[in-house]
Parts: structure tokens; C-alpha cells; sequence
């Protein structure tokens, strides 16, 4: 197989809205016009998550473009996409989260060093209005003390 570039995308929103406890890298099912799409940047992650059904895991919401060249065989971009875990992991995620207030949250999505897309999805607590506001001053906080030191 041949090198492709590497593309790395972030939720950003995850971080700021979730406290992420854990993270697993997944395989994701794409079809051509939604690879297309990634690798040209088109894609939001932004209020998407991750649900189990019949030991299946999909990401739903996640929002990638139709492709601009695409002919009839384009891709839907709201569609309800499947992740690929091992049963072992499947389970392990949905004990996790029936536990009140976890749930499962896309974190990034990157291709590795022959072009195969990973999604690295992260079990998150979410953040109450208040607990925004520490995690801003801590941040703040963290950057001056790094431009004082660096």
C-alpha cells in the first residue's frame, strides 16, 4: 500500500462540553463520496454521539457534505454511521454507559499512514454551566503560567 497525508480532525465541542474518562479508537464505515468529503474538510461533529443498538455501535449526527462532484450515488449527510469495535468492547461501553449521565462522544477523526479513516470516540460526563466556567479559568490559567515559563 502506498503513504496517503494524514488528515486529523477535532471536536472541539466534546472537550469543552464533556469530561472525557476514557477514549477508544474505532473504525468507521464510509462510502467513496464521504471519504471525498473528509479529505476535502467538509465535515461537523458538533452535537453528534454514539448509540448501541442489537450490539451494534453508529455514530449519529455527525454531518459530512454531500461531495460537490458526486452524481446520483451521493452520499446522505446526516446518516446514522456504524462504528467497528470488537463485542468485547461493545460491551464494555454499554455497561459503562448505563450508568446515569455517561455517554459516548466522537473526540477526533483521523486517516493513519494508508488512508484508513479512525474515529477516536471517548466516554464523557457531561459538564454542568458552572463546571464551564472552572474549566475556562483553569485553562486561562494553564496558558499564563506556560507564556511566563516559555
Amino acid at each position: 500500500m502506498k503513504k496517503v497525508d494524514k488528515i486529523y480532525i477535532k471536536n472541539r465541542k466534546a472537550t469543552f462540553d464533556f469530561e472525557i474518562l476514557e477514549k477508544i479508537e474505532a473504525g468507521i464505515i464510509l462510502f467513496g463520496t464521504e471519504v471525498k468529503s473528509i479529505r476535502s474538510g467538509e465535515i461537523n461533529m458538533n452535537g453528534s454521539y454514539c448509540y448501541i443498538n442489537d450490539n451494534k455501535i453508529f455514530i449519529k449526527g455527525m454531518d459530512i457534505a454531500q461531495y460537490k462532484e458526486g452524481t446520483y450515488n451521493n452520499h446522505e449527510p446526516k446518516r446514522d454511521r456504524q462504528l467497528l469495535l470488537h463485542k468485547k468492547e461493545i460491551d464494555r461501553l454499554k455497561v459503562k454507559i448505563e450508568e446515569k449521565g455517561l455517554t459516548i462522544i466522537p473526540v477526533s477523526l483521523y486517516s493513519n499512514d494508508y488512508g484508513i479513516f479512525k474515529l477516536e470516540i471517548g466516554v464523557g460526563k457531561g459538564r454542568k454551566k458552572y463546571d464551564h466556567r472552572e474549566y475556562i479559568k483553569e485553562r486561562d490559567s494553564k496558558r499564563e503560567i506556560k507564556g511566563l515559563l516559555g
